[in-house]
């Protein structure tokens, strides 16, 4: 069967012309309801700024670039159709969320923040909105029961009522997952809702656009009974898209998420990137006659002091109590039990790290025995010589970015936390939600099936190897550290000032233009904290919506782009 793709080549004409659907983050121009191919060269000319537009169902695309060759550019994406006819609904259902209707400006900006994870472009809350009643576009939203929080997306065109479509047919545009979810299949129930609810409606097929190296989607795609049609996207040339026209830079696809995030924001500035040493995140980023070298967010602004005070945990405390700040006690592990035993009686519980070390490596949480503390100190100094034995103090991990002396973003870090079905052991849950983090951080964060997470899973009264209960949730390890298995939910709107003040105070006193500061916290929302370490070099990514990479390279380079010279110019 020829599958149904241009209206022009079937010789049926759309009863609507020069359709273009206002979607938030641009339009999407049918672009058989227009006349001529210039007509639609035209309509691309008149893209808003920061929004990508998109001519889909493009005749003859070799023809329409030809008319602005300067301007346009063929997207490298496939189109994908699923015949709504022999499509067949799933039998799994949602566990863990629920798939519904977008109905609030609290939801849209629950997308936005997804949005803005995974690299698209936001919307105006308003516009969500103000779409509510469009009957063609239709979101939809899944929702963490447990949370409430929006974890995934889609939303759908119909053709019939955008442009009385005598095909029938529909899209599905901007799905997406929270990069954080811990249920498995939100991305495939979610696609599964919109051909469901097109079906109902009576339309004949659903279209999508996917990138070409998008394997992952694509084999959810083909699984659900996609397949490939020619079908072809045209866009404009613009700063959003750089990256999909121009040519690559040498060595980016060996930079891990936090080093691409600032090169991808120093392109679409037109600051000139030269990855020095891809593996290890260094590149180069140069700008009217200024050079930086920068590995992810340290550059050559960050002194040599202020990354030795940062670099030992001990040194830093001692900062930080000098400037004010509440820190937590704390001793040197030393081969003298009683003092151990009498630091921990006193305590309770305690936090045994390497002196030295990053990424969470060596931390274990929590610690009540002299045993555990003992074993724990054995394993922190396969990182470092030197252990440190803190005081544990109980609440939330806040960690807060402050760039040039001033808040930029603020985000509680939980630790890794699996949901039983009734089926899997607790180490087949770990290893599969390891997968999903693995693949939502690009391989940077995932669950170490180690003593630390033993020790975790064994305090609630478990063992590996015990199948977790449908619907139970556990916390697999007590640290919150992203690149072991953690989540970090952004808190900005909502931190206290006091934390703010400390925070800030806490960079001056390292004298360092970039770093990250965690404190142990009650809520965000209150004053009270406990200091724990500052990161010299913290991953600017995973704060959406904040603009951490933004502001990194307002501080290279504060005339870089529009936003940024307006900003820097205002202050003078």
């Amino acid at each position: 069967m020829k599958p149904r793709i241009d209206m022009h080549e079937t010789g049926v004409e759309p009863q609507s012309t020069d359709v273009a659907v206002d979607c938030g983050w641009g339009r999407l121009l049918f672009s058989q309801t227009y006349e001529t191919n210039q007509k639609l060269v035209e309509a691309l000319r008149q893209e808003g700024p920061e929004r990508r537009d998109i001519a889909f169902y493009v005749r003859d695309p070799h023809v329409l670039l030809a008319l602005a060759q300067q301007e346009l550019f063929l997207d490298p994406s496939h189109t994908f159709r699923l015949e709504l006819s022999t499509y067949r609904a799933g039998r799994r259902q949602p566990k863990g969320y629920f798939i519904r209707r977008l109905s609030s400006e609290a939801d849209a900006q629950g997308v936005n923040t997804i949005y803005a994870s995974r690299g698209m472009v936001t919307v105006r809350p308003d516009i969500f909105w103000s779409n509510r009643d469009n009957r063609a576009i239709t979101y939809f939203v899944a929702e963490d029961i447990a949370s409430g929080e929006i974890i995934g997306t889609v939303t759908g065109i119909d053709h019939s009522r955008a442009f009385q479509d005598p095909e029938h047919g529909s899209s599905l545009w901007c799905l997406a997952v929270d990069p954080q979810a811990r249920h498995p299949g939100i991305g495939e129930m979610l696609v599964r809702r919109l051909a469901e609810h097109f079906q109902a409606r009576g339309a004949a097929f659903m279209d999508l656009s996917v990138m070409h190296d998008n394997g992952q989607a694509i084999a959810l795609y083909e699984k659900l009974g996609f397949r490939r049609v020619p079908v072809f996207a045209v866009k404009r040339k613009n700063p959003i898209n750089e990256k999909l026209f121009a040519s690559p830079i040498e060595g980016y696809d060996g930079l891990n998420p936090y080093a691409r995030l600032i090169v991808d924001e120093a392109r679409r500035r037109g600051v000139h990137v030269e990855v020095t040493d891809a593996e290890g995140g260094f590149f180069r980023l140069s700008y009217g006659g200024r050079s930086v070298h920068c590995r992810e967010s340290l550059s050559e602004l960050t002194s040599a002091v202020a990354m030795s005070i940062c670099d030992d945990k001990a040194v830093t405390r001692r900062a930080m109590e000098r400037a004010g700040l509440s820190v937590p006690e704390q001793m040197e592990a030393v081969d003298d039990r009683s003092a151990l035993e009498a630091f921990l009686n006193k305590h309770g519980k305690v936090v045994v790290k390497p002196a030295r070390g990053e990424q969470g490596r060596g931390v274990a949480v929590g610690l009540d025995t002299v045993e555990s503390t003992e074993k724990a100190i054995e394993v922190a100094r396969e990182i470092c010589d030197r252990v440190l034995v803190e005081s544990c103090f109980e609440g939330e991990d806040l960690r807060l970015i402050v760039i040039d002396h001033r808040l930029v973003a603020a985000a509680v870090r939980r630790p890794p936390h699996v949901v039983g079905d009734g089926q899997k052991t607790i180490r087949d849950l770990i290893e599969a939600q390891s997968r999903r983090r693995a693949a939502a951080t690009g391989g940077e964060s995932h669950i170490p099936i180690d003593g630390e997470t033993e020790r975790c899973v064994a305090g609630a009264g478990f063992g590996l190897d015990d199948v977790l209960e449908s619907g139970r949730e556990l916390m697999v390890r007590k640290a919150a550290n992203l690149h072991t298995g953690g989540s970090i939910h952004d808190v900005t709107a909502e931190v206290h000032p006091r934390l703010v003040e400390a925070a800030c105070k806490a960079s001056r006193a390292i004298d360092i233009p970039v770093v990250g500061i965690d404190f142990i916290v009650r809520s965000p929302s209150l004053p009270d904290y406990v200091f724990i370490e500052a990161n010299e070099r913290p991953g600017l990514a995973n704060h959406e919506p904040q603009p951490t990479a933004e502001r990194f390279v307002d501080l290279l380079f504060p005339l870089s782009g529009q936003k940024s010279a307006e900003r820097a110019l205002s202050k003078r």
